[in-house]
């Protein structure tokens, strides 16, 4: 049986120089690479990969065809938090839920949700 070894996610966007840009200056990405031809790059941050690209003419894009959220575990949420919450649109706002998570949410420049979690008996323990 094959063993799955990564998920990296391709965020389709009409701007490829914005998202760029969105994941560089607000979250702190790296780019990895980047081709004008295709209308593709990849970014890092830490062990999280994301690849934004230009839809091509055959997937007939009409905006986010998403139909969840992309769910970022961290070390320390609340410092997150602290940086994000002027810098981003508010998906929602920082709190410890029944399931034992401290989470928010924002929006990237395209709409995609995007969430930020810690369990709880993970904070204040954050190297």
């Amino acid at each position: 049986m094959s063993k799955y070894t990564a998920l990296r996610p391709i965020l389709w966007t009409e701007n490829l120089d914005d998202t760029i840009g969105f994941y560089m200056q607000i979250l702190g990405f790296s780019l990895l690479e980047r081709n004008d031809e295709w209308q593709w790059a990849s970014l890092q941050k830490d062990q999280v990969y994301i690849m934004l690209s230009r839809p091509n003419e055959h997937e007939k894009f009409k905006g986010i065809g998403f139909t969840g959220s992309f769910y970022f575990n961290v070390d320390d949420v609340d410092a997150l938090w602290e940086d994000l919450k002027t810098k981003a649109k508010i998906c929602y706002e920082i709190e410890t839920f029944d399931w034992d998570m401290r989470e928010f949410a924002i929006y990237d420049n395209n709409g995609y949700i995007l969430q930020f979690g810690q369990p709880v008996n993970e904070i204040g323990k954050a190297e």
